[in-house]
């Protein structure tokens, strides 16, 4: 059994639990340490199966909860050179973060445990932001929270995936007529902000395949999108492709709380 859930999935925090039985991985810290403890105690996980935790950028939704993460759980914190690099300059991680950081490699595939992790750079205005392609008993999950714009790095990774997990921020209208300023509207939308519904659509059609059967809309607006927008313009792009219901499951992840845990569906075939 391979189970996920999102602890909290938006400009208010991110983070997200991966695992099995025996190991978990988490990605992201922008929950407190005492509502990780609480999600993982209701879930019955225990906090000694986590092998370490995962960054995928250093903008404060994403880290403000690491140094607390690495003096109570005590477990390695893995991502990029580049990262790890911000993360030793940035107020809320630096007196913390070197005696648990470690480097992943970007030409290789990372054994964490049982976890075979790869990562992917995607476009957003940190001072780099990565996506995950992680392999676990038999599942690929792909997960990439803020990206500006789909690459084909990304839709490679998402296109043998049977899990992904994938920003749907904003939708067009909403941000265009809101109470936005202009330049926090153009950099939502200029290629390294954050994905709109519209876009997140046009990738699933890039990267779906038989394969496909789980699909996570995460880091959605509170102020630019709902919940039903989000999921009717990906929905509209499995139903384009032919994909009858049943065969992806779709949801999306709740800003502010954490959602179901979540039993993978499928194992995808590798090569």
């Amino acid at each position: 059994m391979v189970g996920f859930f999102s602890l909290s999935s938006g400009s208010c925090g991110n983070c997200y639990y991966l695992g099995t039985e025996t190991q978990g991985l988490i990605i992201d810290a922008g929950v407190s340490m005492r509502r990780l403890k609480k999600a993982l105690d209701e879930k019955h996980i225990p906090v000694d199966s986590i092998m370490g935790v995962l960054v995928t950028h250093d903008h404060l939704d994403h880290i403000r909860h690491l140094g607390s993460y690495c003096k109570k759980m005590m477990k390695p914190v893995y991502s990029s050179e580049t990262i790890h690099g911000a993360l030793a300059r940035h107020t809320f991680t630096s007196s913390i973060i070197g005696g648990f950081a470690r480097v992943l490699s970007s030409s290789e595939v990372n054994r964490i445990g049982d976890f075979n992790v790869r990562y992917f750079v995607v476009p957003h205005d940190a001072t780099q932001t990565i996506g995950y392609g992680i392999e676990i008993g038999g599942y690929r999950v792909v997960i990439m929270t803020d990206i500006g714009r789909m690459t084909d790095e990304a839709v490679s990774f998402a296109s043998i995936a049977d899990t992904v997990i994938l920003e749907s921020n904003y939708d067009i209208d909403m941000l265009l007529s809101g109470p936005y300023t202009y330049e926090l509207k153009m950099r939502i939308i200029q290629g390294c902000g954050h994905l709109s519904n519209d876009e997140c659509a046009s990738a699933i059609r890039r990267f779906y395949h038989k394969g496909l059967k789980n699909i996570f809309l995460c880091h959605l607006s509170e102020n630019n999108n709902t919940p039903e927008l989000a999921y009717g313009n990906a929905s509209d792009a499995l139903t384009s492709l032919g994909v009858g219901p049943g065969d992806v499951s779709l949801r999306c992840l709740p800003r502010a709380y954490p959602s179901p845990f979540f039993e993978l569906q499928g194992k995808c075939s590798f090569h």
